[in-house]
């Protein structure tokens, strides 16, 4: 057994819990598009309810930003937020959070709108790959790691999220040579990589995301 599941063993008798509980989470947005997330005790603040187009919206949040700050503007917005708030409202909302690109996320929020219905045809989807093709081809402001984050908080199983924590974790560990740019083929590297690992330790990508981010950040979040 190479030191990065070792790694990710250890991880797992610590958090395992929690991430069994983010799993259900992400499940049930799958199954009723609906569920209720809570973070505690890896944030402070109260269980609230999303569906499906709510977490295609903190996707396009946490671009280039955090997942902290997603959640807290998920929360404040909420489920109907996302869907009738003016611009004017959400821009003010994901500003007083601290969002670098407030104007744009907001903007791209309200142009989402238009692909609510696609959403949800899309989580009906049996092979989470081939759904990341269509989201990468269909939506505005999702590329791989987006269409890839989106997707695993909806409960798929079957995709990685190769973002800075998870590429960080590859490369330290020497199961990915080192590159400054993420590009597909680079992605698609990591993603082979990652699923080497669950073939080694019996675990999902969408856990083993969860494990790699709780070694890096001490957080389960999504």
């Amino acid at each position: 057994m190479i030191p990065a599941e070792k790694e990710i063993i250890k991880a797992k008798n610590q958090v395992e819990k929690y991430v069994k509980q983010r799993i259900s989470e992400f499940k049930n947005l799958k199954e009723k598009n609906l569920t209720t997330f809570n973070f505690r005790p890896f944030v402070d603040i109260d269980p609230y309810d999303a569906d499906i187009f709510s977490e295609a919206c903190f996707c396009i949040l946490t671009a280039n930003s955090s997942a902290v700050m997603g959640i807290k503007i998920q929360k404040e917005v909420g489920i109907n937020g996302f869907k009738k708030y003016p611009f004017e409202k959400l821009f003010e909302i994901i500003r007083k959070k601290g969002h670098r690109f407030a104007q744009q996320r907001a903007e791209r929020i309200v142009r989402l709108r238009e692909k609510e219905q696609f959403f949800l045809e899309i989580s009906k989807e049996k092979d989470g790959k081939a759904a990341r093709e269509k989201l990468v081809e269909n939506i505005y402001g999702y590329g791989y790691k987006e269409a890839s984050h989106f997707l695993r908080n909806i409960g798929f199983d079957d995709v990685g999220i190769i973002d800075r924590h998870i590429s960080r974790f590859l490369f330290e560990k020497g199961l990915v040579k080192p590159r400054k740019t993420i590009t597909k083929k680079v992605y698609l590297e990591c993603e082979e990589a990652l699923e080497k690992i669950t073939s080694d330790l019996g675990l999902k990508l969408s856990e083993l995301d969860l494990y790699i981010f709780y070694i890096k950040t001490g957080k389960v979040l999504k």
